[in-house]
């Protein structure tokens, strides 16, 4: 079939090197050369007669009806690699390569053995995980899967499957009360040296407190420590560092060895939802089904730490 009569002609190198920056990194993850990739793409904008890239020695840019094309094709051949999975799908067979983001101690706690078990189960499906507390935009970044703690925004664009919820704790170790006393008010939290995870920038550092009518309140607090990451916020008040709010599913062992101690209980319980989201599409890839339906199973657990 000659490229004037075929649709497809070019579209799968024009979407590959968009999505990888340049014509050589898409022939690597094509099986073609640069040079093959830059004269099919080419070729396609003379048979639309109109430029879809600007090209320079540095990057690709998309120009605005390069744009629109891409977003077209990417959503259709989205479509076609869900329909083709659905089709085998009855199969029973989970196989390709799942992209998927977790935050950090949570995923590694929570996730990954629940990853470890379905990849076993299914030796033809590969798994590319990063842990990041950073939100991405799924569909930009072709990720499959995330999981989100914390309020979701409304996303037309994503589907979400509620987990379940985390209950928050503060908490410091036996030294650092011994040497600063336990606070005694909501209010002391703003001259307290305080343990945080990654905020946004302009975001003031808060704790979310539950009052005792049951309501919840954003408390102000004095952010010393800031770390990316939930098992180093633990490190660090287990050494003494500061006071920390933390989820009980990281924090159950240190408290019942007294490891850690429980303070401002009266303020404690407050929850977070925990979601798996993925990107909204007319047939689901059933490796995503399958981690999707494991990971609900996992958190029915009566162990598992956090509440459906």
């Amino acid at each position: 079939m000659r490229d004037a009569d075929d649709p497809f002609a070019g579209v799968r190198e024009f979407v590959e090197a968009v999505r990888s920056g340049s014509f050589t990194a898409a022939g690597l993850v094509l099986g073609l050369t640069g040079s093959a990739v830059g004269k099919s793409v080419s070729r396609l904008e003379a048979r639309l007669g109109t430029q879809l890239l600007h090209r320079t020695t540095r990057r690709l840019s998309l120009t605005t009806e390069g744009q629109r094309y891409f977003d077209g094709w990417e959503t259709i051949l989205s479509d076609v690699e869900g329909l083709e999975h659905s089709v085998t799908e009855g199969s029973g067979r989970i196989s390709g390569r799942l992209n998927i983001h977790l935050p950090a101690a949570f995923g590694r706690r929570h996730v990954m053995p629940v990853l470890m078990q379905l990849a076993q189960a299914h030796p033809a499906l590969d798994l590319a995980v990063s842990f990041t507390e950073r939100r991405i935009n799924l569909i930009d970044a072709g990720v499959d899967l995330v999981v989100r703690i914390g309020a979701l925004s409304d996303d037309a664009d994503l589907v979400a499957r509620r987990l379940g919820r985390q209950r928050l704790v503060i908490c410091a170790s036996p030294a650092y009360l011994a040497r600063h006393g336990a606070p005694e008010t909501a209010a002391e939290l703003t001259e307290r040296d305080c343990i945080i995870g990654t905020r946004r920038k302009a975001v003031p550092a808060s704790w979310l407190l539950r009052q005792p009518d049951g309501t919840l309140t954003a408390q102000l607090i004095r952010a010393r420590h800031e770390f990316s990451d939930g098992d180093a916020m633990l490190e660090a008040t287990l050494a003494g560092a500061g006071l920390s709010q933390l989820p009980t599913w990281l924090v159950s062992s240190a408290l019942s060895t007294g490891a850690l101690v429980p303070v401002l209980e009266t303020f404690s319980g407050a929850e977070m939802p925990i979601h798996a989201v993925w990107p909204r599409s007319r047939y689901l890839k059933p490796a995503q089904r399958a981690l999707i339906d494991a990971l609900v199973a996992d958190a029915a657990r009566t162990d598992a730490g956090y509440w459906l």
